[in-house]
């Protein structure tokens, strides 16, 4: 990128700080996102690339950066990407590194909500940021969170519930466990987490 393109800010100026929000399928991470945005809309959040086709009501560049395998397989090879994975054996997702350089070169905070696979990649690459962990009250309401959604058939359903179990396994590896048994006050500890009333609001 051309040094006029570059995010104004002082030399002395710190950097952002980049929170990473994980946690098993169907936990509520979008949930707790929007609302996050609702409070803060100057916050920047990440909009990961993906090879999964749009759900119903999903815009192209708001919710997801929708894109063809070949397209994904370029990306990965020039080095375009923070992190990225295959999920739930299907589909890859992935972080585009230029808008989360250029956004934390400003000062300001910055979030990804990613998979596990994703955080690991991004704790190797960028282990000064902080990593959240957002957890479900109890694996039988994850279950029927899962159910409820209605957007998986019964067998990727089983597949997701394999890979939470897992997911869950891992909340050990991050700097804080958040518990979504309410998204209000979910919403309230990661902003504390994060001090975004401070650095945005």
């Amino acid at each position: 990128m051309s040094a006029s393109h570059e995010p104004a800010r002082p030399d002395d100026a710190p950097r952002g700080r980049l929170t990473v929000l994980a946690g098993p399928t169907a936990v509520g991470k979008g949930t707790i996102v929007t609302e996050l945005r609702r409070r803060y809309p100057d916050l920047w959040v990440s909009v990961s690339a993906t090879t999964r086709p749009p759900r119903a009501g999903e815009v192209d560049g708001v919710h997801y950066r929708f894109v063809d395998p070949d397209t994904f397989t370029r990306m990965v090879a020039e080095g375009q990407l923070l992190e990225w994975a295959v999920v739930h054996g299907r589909h890859r997702y992935g972080t585009l590194r230029g808008p989360v350089d250029d956004v934390l070169a400003t000062g300001r905070p910055a979030l990804l909500e990613i998979d596990l696979q994703g955080a690991r990649q991004v704790r190797a690459a960028m282990p000064e940021a902080r990593f959240v962990f957002l957890a479900p009250p109890s694996w039988e309401e994850l279950q029927r969170r899962l159910v409820g959604r209605g957007t998986e058939t019964p067998a990727e359903r089983e597949r997701r519930l394999l890979t939470a179990r897992a997911e869950l396994a891992a909340a050990e590896e991050f700097d804080h466990v958040v518990v979504n048994d309410d998204v209000a006050r979910a919403t309230d500890e990661l902003v504390s987490l994060m001090g975004a009333a401070r650095e945005v609001g």
